[in-house]
């Protein structure tokens, strides 16, 4: 078999036009005419309040983390099965994390352990939609309701999936995307924060603009520009923001074969799950938005030689991320509860090829290799 990769970005048509489109406009520093058309799109298709492009996710979650004010000794909930960008943009800020288990049936945090971990200190709590899943977000909205704390939705690899008909990044009362190029709609690099609650929208502009006020001097409403808060250079060139439109135009094309490969991929290897290999799980209130197609092996030596097996077919596959809590710099840091869970994913969970480009025949020879190997 010719070399499977486990991702390749995919070119929609336009994008090279649009980014030439952008430099013939004659600005593409931030905030051009194709950032201004994403923006649109989402507050059109998704009906998110307010949305502003980034250059990162991770840069997404640093706004987010200074808009909530976020000081030492502020607590933080959040999965350790998760990418260090979620935590660390709010332990920059001085926070302390408090990590909480995944669930035993998917890789999310487990909604049901949430309250037993809420103290006086509690500032937010940070749920992310792992492979575009979402958690119970009525529970944990209650529950930030009840003891008045921020619920911030890592949504990184959440785009177009939903939850109750509602779109993820739409619940807390921040959220952030990413394009990263491993993502379902890309842009190289490049994220989105998604404002929902009005208290946070001219402030987040603010931040986004080195702490200045200069996107309301641009709007003409004040006559001259300042330094007016703290912030930094938080916004993407427009030729970041023209790639990733073209890709936004495709975005209904884009989402139907991913999800015709994932739906491939589920249909061979179910029997797996008559040997104890687990499938990813899709709540009832949740949707599939096709992101990731992962296997949970029986443990980590069964892991290790189905990725040597498949190397050796040409096939790449990825394990995915290490426990925090456990992480060299916040081990120490760690109040020294097991998470079972998330170490269970650390060691177990095991993504399969994935992109735009990867054929029927491809899929099903992958599926075929895995169930040879379970034999």
């Amino acid at each position: 078999m010719k070399y499977t990769p486990f991702n390749k970005p995919y070119l929609s048509g336009n994008e090279t036009d649009y980014i030439k489109n952008a430099v013939l406009s004659g600005k593409i520093s931030g905030d051009g005419i194709f950032t201004k058309k994403c923006h649109e799109f989402f507050e059109k298709k998704y009906g998110f309040k307010k949305v502003l492009l980034t250059t990162s996710c991770t840069d997404a979650l640093e706004m987010a983390a200074i808009l909530l004010d976020i000081k030492e000794g502020d607590e933080v909930i959040a999965p350790s099965y998760t990418f260090v960008s979620t935590v660390n943009a709010f332990v920059l800020r001085g926070a302390k994390i408090i990590f909480i288990d995944s669930g035993s049936d998917n890789p999310n945090m487990d909604v049901d352990k949430i309250e037993t971990l809420i103290s006086e200190k509690t500032k937010v709590i940070l749920p992310v939609h792992y492979a575009g899943i979402s958690c119970d977000m009525d529970k944990l909205m209650e529950l930030a309701k009840k003891y008045n704390v921020f619920v911030v939705e890592d949504a990184a690899q959440a785009i177009d999936s939903f939850y109750k008909g509602k779109p993820l990044g739409s619940l807390g009362h921040l959220a952030a995307f990413s394009f990263h190029e491993t993502k379902n709609i890309i842009s190289g690099e490049g994220g989105m924060l998604v404002i929902n609650d009005d208290q946070f929208a001219n402030r987040a502009e603010i931040i986004r603009e080195k702490g200045t006020n200069r996107s309301s001097f641009f709007r003409g409403e004040v006559d001259k520009y300042g330094w007016v808060d703290i912030g930094s250079s938080f916004l993407p060139s427009d030729i970041i923001a023209a790639f990733l439109y073209a890709q936004l135009e495709n975005i209904d094309n884009i989402q139907s074969r991913r999800k015709e490969i994932w739906n491939i991929y589920n249909n061979k290897l179910e029997s797996l799950k008559a040997k104890g290999v687990k499938l990813p799980y899709i709540n009832k209130d949740a949707t599939n938005n096709a992101h990731m197609f992962y296997l949970v092996c029986r443990n980590l030596t069964e892991r290790t030689e189905l990725i040597n097996y498949l190397k050796e077919k040409n096939i790449y596959s990825v394990f995915h991320y290490l426990s925090l809590h456990k992480s060299p710099f916040y081990k120490d840091k760690h109040d020294g509860s097991t998470l079972i869970n998330s170490d269970y994913y650390s060691d177990c969970l095991l993504r399969l090829p994935m992109y735009y480009e990867l054929t029927n025949d491809q899929v099903e020879t992958i599926s075929s290799f895995i169930l040879n190997f379970y034999k």
